[in-house]
């Protein structure tokens, strides 16, 4: 007998709805109504008649007149995140033993809020899956923090390793190996330059299972990662030279250059771009060294002379 109701009420709500809409001004007939947020009155625009009052606020009880007011009387949470496996929507118990009016606690109930805290932390996790992505995502962050990622590429990670395990492509694999996957790949697509060697860095795994695992993981998930361009890693790593200006524009236009006659393919983008970094820094009069530029790119210092002497046989060929 429910189910009727529901609907014939539902019913009435839509009725109702269709002739609010179809409202008219009584005065002039015009169909242009303004709806008043701040006096809960329907005005019509033409000959401002009040046509309707006393309606439903549907906004906050209170009035701000500034942003600072705003802040201080909005009474929301925080934004939920892929960051956390329970997306920030639980409660946690407070590190602090004191009381809500800051005294500090006695000994019994300091025992009883610490077993609250085990208890509340047990509970967050509910079977095994949430206490592997809970591993998963903190061991994520860790490494994010590591490298100096901001929080978007650590979202998009959090987002690939769910999805990962939700198609259940981690068995069979370690969990760190699939979250500095996750986390590797976050980083190709949110264009922030970060290699291979690098997050090997970071992270507790060997290199070979981080690459044998990331290219299984895009195949599966269909991520369609594009090449890495070496231009994103040179401001970072003239950066860390303390590379000028110069060197940087001039290292940006041997890598267009070269890549353009196709001396980028097959190669690696990090040892390419550190070889036109050191190029340009000769080409500046601002010379580095060899062991200078390949302790920042983490490659070695054959890969840097190599890349180098085809890039410059490429600019003299095309220069002449």
């Amino acid at each position: 007998m429910e189910r009727p109701v529901r609907q014939r009420e539902t019913k009435k709500d839509s009725t109702q709805a269709e002739k609010q809409d179809e409202q008219t001004c009584d005065e002039c007939g015009s169909t242009a109504l303004i709806m008043s947020s701040d006096q809960g009155e329907i005005v019509c625009e033409e000959c401002g008649l009040v046509v309707d009052e006393k309606n439903i606020d549907h906004g906050p009880e209170w009035r701000a007149f500034n942003a600072t007011e705003r802040n201080e009387k909005s009474r929301v949470g925080a934004p939920t995140t892929q960051t956390m496996h329970d997306k920030g929507l639980t409660t946690t118990i407070d590190w602090k033993n004191k009381d809500a009016y800051g005294r500090s606690l006695s000994s019994d109930k300091r025992q009883r809020m610490g077993r609250l805290r085990k208890w509340q932390e047990r509970i967050r996790t509910k079977d095994a899956g949430e206490r592997n992505l809970q591993f998963a995502l903190t061991e994520t962050d860790r490494m994010a923090s590591a490298l100096g990622v901001p929080q978007s590429v650590r979202e998009v990670a959090s987002v690939i390793y769910r999805r990962a395990l939700s198609e259940d492509l981690i068995r069979g694999r370690s969990i760190e190996g699939v979250a500095t996957s996750s986390l590797y790949a976050a980083c190709r697509r949110e264009g922030i330059p970060r290699s291979l060697e690098e997050i090997t860095d970071v992270s507790r795994v060997e290199q070979k299972e981080i690459a044998r695992t990331y290219r299984y993981i895009a195949n599966e998930l269909s991520l369609e990662m594009r090449p890495v361009d070496p231009v994103e890693y040179v401001p970072r790593f003239c950066s860390e030279l303390e590379a000028s200006e110069d060197v940087q524009a001039k290292a940006k236009e041997i890598i267009e250059t070269t890549a353009e006659k196709g001396l980028l393919s097959g190669k690696s983008p990090t040892g390419f771009a550190a070889a036109a970094i050191y190029a340009a820094s000769l080409l500046c009069n601002e010379k580095k060294t060899q062991k200078e530029v390949a302790d920042v790119a983490r490659v070695t210092e054959v890969t840097i002379r190599n890349r180098y002497q085809e890039q410059i046989e490429t600019m003299e060929l095309l220069s002449s």
